[in-house]
């Protein structure tokens, strides 16, 4: 009797230690990735140079370049996109470069692609082309460590080009885009962000004289992975044109390969399929250090 007793309380004890162990261990891990998440926030922001708070930048419509930017940051993004329409797909393809000359000021050149193929059943697809070489600014006016809050104003400008089959019975420039837009970024803690980007877009076609008019609503949320840079999250792009809204919702996420190269995945999933369905696009993002 005295030995079997003994014997359960050994046991007892034994699995006792091994809980305690696990328990130690996984507040260990907790404190860990606790460290790891306020040595990245503090090597952002942390720096003796003009203040900057960490935010998560959405994959698909991206910032100029990030929120506070300091003089001599630079990036290089290279997007591969399929969408799937009703009548025919769209691969599309997209270059970019940006750079801070000075504090909070950052700059883009961007080369975007698109080519389309029918799809079964249908004889007749848009003309494949450079869409426009893109040129944009955006400045952040506010940055709060207190509230981890920033604000940015910005301005793309299109410069519209022709199909690639009109080269020879085309002007080079086939109108002008015009996209004014605003900022606003906000951490919540160390791992939740949110990001509200919007602006009407002017395009002006030259043949026929005619302004379209769209209105932007893009609203982010992501969650930075504790311990990483990595994150995941939902872009909802929104567009108003005349009386029609459309909404594409953009599951996503972002994965650290190096200290310099990051990869984004995105599937877009539009609430109206009218004419469109399914897209996917990945982004690979090259900064090198500064």
């Amino acid at each position: 009797m005295i030995t079997k007793f003994f014997k359960i309380n050994k046991f007892v004890l034994v699995l006792l230690v091994l809980v305690i162990g696990s328990s130690e261990a996984q507040e260990n891990a907790a404190q860990k990735k606790r460290l790891t998440d306020s040595l990245y926030i503090q090597e952002v922001e942390g720096k003796k140079e003009r203040p900057k708070v960490l935010h998560a930048e959405p994959l698909y419509i991206d910032l100029i370049r990030d929120l506070g930017a300091r003089k001599g940051e630079k990036e290089w993004n290279l997007g591969l996109g399929l969408t799937d329409n009703i009548t025919h797909d769209e691969y599309t393809a997209l270059l970019e470069y940006e750079w801070a000359p000075i504090d909070r000021l950052g700059l883009e050149v961007e080369l975007p692609f698109s080519i389309y193929y029918p799809t079964a059943g249908n004889t007749n697809a848009p003309g494949s082309n450079l869409n426009s070489i893109k040129l944009a600014a955006q400045y952040t006016f506010l940055v709060s460590e207190k509230k981890k809050l920033s604000m940015a104003f910005g301005y793309i400008h299109e410069f519209l080009l022709p199909d690639f089959n009109n080269y020879n019975s085309s002007t080079l420039i086939t109108g002008n885009g015009y996209n004014p837009f605003l900022v606003i970024a906000k951490r919540w803690g160390q791992n939740f962000h949110t990001l509200l980007y919007t602006g009407p877009q002017f395009s002006n076609h030259f043949s026929d004289n005619t302004t379209q008019t769209n209105w932007q609503i893009n609203s982010n949320i992501h969650y930075m992975i504790p311990g990483t840079r990595n994150f995941i999250g939902l872009e909802f792009n929104k567009e108003i044109n005349n009386a029609d809204f459309y909404m594409t919702i953009r599951p996503q996420m972002r994965v650290v390969i190096t200290d310099y190269l990051l990869v984004g995945i995105v599937t877009g999933i539009p609430i109206n399929r009218e004419n469109q369905r399914f897209s996917s696009f990945l982004r690979l993002i090259y900064e090198p250090s500064h």
